[in-house]
């Protein structure tokens, strides 16, 4: 199982560890558009820190955070896992895991970012700002820029087994599964089961605590189908039916009764 999860917007402070090695990242295959990225963004952070906040769509409160892509390359790095923080990664819990389920986590969890195209919660990173939304001058838009290279990365990534993917929209522009891949990837709409509505904040909450279940578990279901199963195994209430047509995703919709 291959899980794929947008990363937080906030994230925890560079550790005090020896800095990046972009060459020890996971996915090599994206070594090269890493660091193309990379040095794209140290420089605009270097240079005018108004324009920077611009491109960033940083706010003046948010000035420290061009400071910080301009050391990224020096910060100290620490596991993914620790960097991401934020609602989900808060309901998901990496650190309270078991040792079993953390190695589960090390193998199935994948995190997209605009700087690092994807990488696994093992991956030791600083604390950067950059999302997948933002257009660098040099480079263009994120979201287009990291196609290519997903494209030719991920679909091994994805093996030949189940892909949940839980990533935000502007995430999912960077590689949508295709072909026999989409047809064993599984979206998730979390609902508010009186109403049917989307909820929003607590969307990532419940899509958190839902992937804990399943690492905790020790579930590992092959297929979209499996997962549904598994999920209503573990109490959650799932809705979903097959995809009309081959080579298309299935669309899940976990239902929640309490908006937490």
């Amino acid at each position: 199982m291959l899980v794929l999860l947008p990363p937080s917007e906030g994230k925890a402070a560079s550790g005090r560890g020896a800095p990046l090695r972009t060459e020890s990242l996971s996915l090599p295959g994206l070594t090269a558009a890493r660091e193309e990225v990379l040095t794209e963004l140290a420089g605009l952070c270097s240079g005018d820190e108004d324009k920077a906040r611009e491109v960033l769509g940083l706010s003046e409160g948010l000035r420290g955070e061009v400071a910080k892509n301009r050391e990224l390359r020096t910060a100290g790095a620490r596991p993914a896992g620790e960097i991401y923080t934020g609602v989900l990664y808060d309901a998901l819990g990496l650190a309270s895991l078991d040792a079993a389920a953390k190695r589960r986590a090390a193998r199935s969890l994948l995190v997209f970012s605009g700087l690092w195209g994807a990488v696994r919660v093992t991956d030791r990173i600083p604390s950067y700002r950059c999302s997948m939304g933002v257009r660098l001058p040099g480079l263009g838009a994120l979201g287009a820029y990291w196609r290519a290279p997903m494209a030719q990365v991920l679909p091994e990534a994805a093996g030949s087994g189940l892909v949940l993917d839980l990533r935000s929209a502007a995430y999912a522009a960077a590689w949508k599964p295709k072909g026999e891949v989409a047809g064993r990837t599984a979206t998730v709409r979390v609902l508010h089961a009186p109403t049917r509505k989307v909820v929003s904040h607590f969307n990532k909450a419940t899509k958190g605590r839902m992937v804990r279940s399943l690492l905790t578990a020790g579930a590992v279901p092959k297929d979209p189908a499996e997962l549904v199963e598994a999920l209503r195994d573990l109490g959650y209430a799932v809705e979903a039916a097959a995809p009309a047509r081959a080579g298309t995703a299935w669309a899940l919709d976990v239902l929640v009764d309490e908006v937490h």
